[in-house]
């Protein structure tokens, strides 16, 4: 018996819904994009100019997140042969045997020629983002791996002042502590997890670029549609550039990782930067 025009129809709709389905579980979230971008830095030393900075967010290590997606995107990023690597937080997902899995995987991070630095996220403190015996171990295994883990501190990196802040979520965020050796005069970069921290007090004059993540983009992104996944009470930041006041810009990464493994419209992401001097 021949197909009626509207069961044809039908099929044709779970045909389609069955490959969108696959597509945003199997597919996209492993559509890794590389995203080139140029990033001016005020007073930005003359050796650093044309460098790159690799920004590498929410890797979420753990069983959500397959190992050999996250291995293949560190050598890719290890080809690039960057000057500098940041990680803007969320090592790990909180499991079982995440210490062990963490080292492993890690023992293949792309390390920057001049350095490797990164923050911790909310899920580096484990269940409730309430245990900080969890992100000590977290950041000792980066370390251990030359990934230098700033807590509320500044690092000079070749005449650059990176300023990392701790979590905002475990209550841990304390720009007065990141900036107290800030020097306004000279160039810096600001590293912050949580995009909301940025409409807090405490940013003692900072007038540069904040490089966030946490958000993953929303993950899933309808045409004209907010995203259903945002974790940020500032509805407006969910992925790319944004305008701050102060003088401030801020760039929030889509990520590398998940949580839920499902993304539509929103690809993973390391963001690739060149630096340059804004005057």
């Amino acid at each position: 018996m021949p197909f009626t025009r509207r069961q044809l129809l039908r099929l044709t709709a779970a045909a389609a819904g069955a490959a969108a389905g696959f597509y945003t579980w199997r597919i996209e979230p492993h559509l890794l994009e590389f995203v080139h971008r140029a990033l001016p830095i005020r007073s930005l030393p003359r050796d650093l100019n044309g460098r790159t900075l690799v920004q590498i967010s929410d890797i979420h290590v753990g069983p959500r997140v397959d190992d050999d997606y996250l291995l293949d995107a560190f050598a890719r990023v290890r080809a690039l042969d960057p000057d500098i690597v940041a990680v803007t937080g969320d090592f790990v997902s909180h499991h079982d045997g995440m210490f062990e899995q963490m080292d492993r995987v890690y023992a293949h991070f792309p390390r920057g020629r001049i350095a490797t630095v990164g923050i911790l996220g909310n899920h580096d403190y484990g269940a409730g983002w309430s245990h900080p015996e969890i992100a000590l171990r977290v950041a000792g295994i980066a370390e251990s791996h030359g990934i230098t883990i700033l807590r509320n501190q500044i690092l000079d990196v070749a005449g650059l002042q990176v300023a990392g802040m701790d979590d905002l979520w475990a209550r841990r965020f304390d720009p007065s502590a990141a900036f107290a050796r800030f020097d306004p005069s000279r160039a810096a970069l600001a590293l912050s997890h949580n995009p909301d921290t940025v409409d807090l007090p405490g940013w003692a004059g900072y007038t540069g670029w904040v490089l966030a993540g946490h958000t993953h983009g929303g993950q899933c992104k309808a045409p004209f549609l907010p995203p259903p996944l945002l974790p940020v009470r500032n509805r407006r930041y969910t992925r790319g550039e944004f305008a701050l006041d102060g003088g401030r810009s801020m760039y929030i990464s889509r990520g590398l990782g998940h949580l839920i493994r499902v993304r539509f419209n929103v690809r993973p992401e390391v963001t690739v930067f060149e630096l340059s001097s804004s005057g």
